[in-house]
């Protein structure tokens, strides 16, 4: 699993792995260190807080390339391998809605920003693929991508 983890790390920019812990996150646990939790929202419950309130901040951590393939129209898009930029995007005084294709990068970017200071974010279950599975939302009308960038 250790490979799997600096393969998918890599993947969305973070190329320097130093280790991982081991035993994983039940000997953290047991060893009685802090955890953090990561408030989850399924993209069932997410199509009814966005009908009810549209203006809701939501953060769509893709690559741009993805992005533009398809999006929800009131997303904004803070890809994860652009952290730094993408942190200036958002309005740290509302929560934030994160999503990405599937759940992995989008819980990524919310634990960074929870080590930076930041703490009000939301991720929604199964990213983009669930949302379009599961709602009935509109997306912006599919693109085929002409680059993985």
């Amino acid at each position: 699993r250790e490979e799997e983890v600096i393969t998918r790390l890599a993947r969305v920019g973070y190329d320097h792995s130093m280790g991982y812990l081991q035993g994983g996150f039940q000997a953290w646990k047991a060893q009685g260190k802090e955890v953090a939790v990561v408030e989850t929202m399924d993209a069932a419950d997410f199509e009814v807080l966005l009908k009810s309130y549209p203006q809701v901040q939501i953060l769509d951590v893709r690559r741009a390339s993805e992005y533009a393939s398809q999006h929800l129209p009131v997303a904004i898009n803070a890809p994860l391998d652009y952290i730094n930029e993408s942190s200036k995007k958002m309005d740290p005084e509302h929560t934030a809605y994160v999503h990405c294709a599937g759940g992995y990068r989008s819980m990524t970017f919310i634990s960074v920003m929870k080590a930076r200071g930041f703490h009000d974010f939301v991720n929604i279950n199964g990213g983009l693929a669930a949302i379009k599975d599961q709602t009935s939302l509109l997306l912006t009308e599919y693109v085929e991508p002409t680059t993985l960038l």
